[in-house]
């Protein structure tokens, strides 16, 4: 017998979907986020600071025993689309998904990995991989070295880079 995972939402995504609208309807509203555009400010502090203080979202890749949610990527499914439909201003794809993501899959689980995934979990630090917009799958990544505990190259155009409070850079 086969196991096809079913294209249909379950109970929980729906109660999620509606979690998040809800609060993105009083907190993403169309004149907030022009004002936050206006502003010049990196993202909504206190709109990310609610989504994952409050509801825990930054930590839905991560695993339990890491601090987070341990859900799958379903759920962040969920909340990506209805930030979008929001127009939220909120670092979530690069904060809470593929930075999660990378570390996770590092091949080496240091302390000081554990310490940021369990950051990133919790919504107190954004971390984002320094990867240009550009890069397509497979592309190699700029050169970046490491001499005397520096790094040393460049990596342009970076997403959330602005209110990162840590970027994650591939080096040698």
């Amino acid at each position: 017998m086969s196991t096809t995972p079913s294209l249909l939402a379950t109970e929980t995504e729906d109660d999620l979907r509606a979690a998040v609208r809800s609060l993105l309807t009083t907190h993403s509203a169309a004149d907030r986020v022009l004002a936050r555009a206006e502003s010049g400010a990196a993202y909504d502090r206190e709109l990310w600071k609610t989504l994952t203080g409050s509801m825990g979202l930054a930590g839905l890749l991560v695993p339990e025993a890491d601090g987070g949610q341990g859900a799958g990527h379903r759920e962040a499914a969920v909340v990506v689309e209805e930030l979008g439909r929001a127009v939220a201003p909120v670092p979530y794809l690069t904060g809470a998904v593929v930075t999660p993501a990378t570390l996770l899959a590092l091949p080496e689980r240091t302390a000081e990995v554990s310490a940021l995934l369990a950051e990133v979990a919790a919504g107190s630090a954004v971390a984002v991989l320094a990867v240009p917009f550009t890069t397509a799958p497979g592309d190699p990544l700029p050169e970046v070295t490491t001499d005397g505990g520096g790094l040393h190259g460049t990596v342009r155009s970076v997403a959330d880079a602005a209110g990162a409070d840590v970027l994650l850079v591939a080096a040698d």
